[in-house]
């Protein structure tokens, strides 16, 4: 569970033990959403901040492992600030700020949140090329990333969270904060947090990277797109859902007046 990189065969991706992990998470997802989609706005409020405490809490527990690792200067083993850092900093908002910063906070979950764990999920390139399945960095990945699918679906389906298109800025603005501290930190200790500095090699990230040539362009172009791309992809979709509901209500509305005129005829 607590082995070093390398004792062991990695797991890899798209393999057997890939595929486990996987349906292990979304069985998971689907068997907490089922218990808690019914919960009232105070209890989801509860829930949140739970979960965000408890990613909190396995993710200090994965920094230590990772420094004793490694070192220090590896910066990008154990500093969290990636795109799917946002499940800790927009629960801390969510959870015990308020105004504005809540609302960053709840849109963030909401709608980055699901794209980050979904991605994530399909395709692990920071684990389990790496480790073994069963080992504790590879399970406390999808464990992590399934608590932000769950958390991003709940607070949909439950509208906790209404999105607007405006919310836009609320996300942009907590990804480009951490775009602009991952840039500094990339600059100084010549790491690639958020991998907007560098070339990922084997990720659809390199296609970004061979079109832009990489340096500032590239840069750029990376935090852009993850401080719009993710939330439109839920907005539309939430969307697209609320209005075939709507659609669905009417028509069945529209049969039960039809079939009650009938029945006044008949009589």
């Amino acid at each position: 569970m607590f082995s070093n990189m390398g004792k062991y065969q990695p797991c890899g991706i798209f393999t057997r033990g890939h595929f486990i992990l996987l349906a292990s998470t979304l069985v998971g997802i689907f068997i907490a959403l089922k218990f808690t989609v019914n919960k009232n706005k105070e209890q989801i409020h509860k829930i949140i901040k739970n979960i965000t405490i408890t990613a909190c809490i396995l993710e200090t527990i994965k920094i230590i492992f990772n420094i004793q690792q490694n070192s220090l200067s590896a910066v990008n083993t154990y500093i969290p600030l990636y795109y799917c850092s946002i499940l800790m900093y927009a629960g801390l908002l969510s959870s015990f700020a308020k105004g504005v910063l809540k609302r960053i906070g709840d849109v963030s979950l909401a709608t980055g949140a699901i794209i980050g764990g979904i991605v994530f999920m399909i395709y692990p390139s920071t684990s389990l090329p790496n480790y073994p399945a069963f080992h504790f960095l590879s399970i406390h990945s999808f464990l992590f990333h399934g608590m932000m699918v769950y958390l991003g679906i709940l607070l949909n389906k439950t509208k906790y969270v209404e999105l607007k298109k405006e919310d836009l800025k609320y996300f942009a603005g907590l990804i480009a904060c951490m775009g602009i501290m991952a840039v500094v930190i990339n600059n100084i200790c010549g790491s690639n947090l958020m991998f907007i500095s560098d070339n990922f090699p084997g990720n659809p990230i390199e296609i970004i990277y061979n079109i832009t040539n990489g340096g500032f362009s590239f840069t750029m172009l990376m935090i852009v797109l993850q401080m719009t791309l993710p939330f439109y992809a839920i907005y539309y979709t939430v969307k697209l859902v609320q209005d075939f509901k709507n659609k669905q209500k009417l028509i069945s509305q529209h049969v039960a007046i039809n079939n009650d005129t009938n029945a006044y005829e008949v009589r």
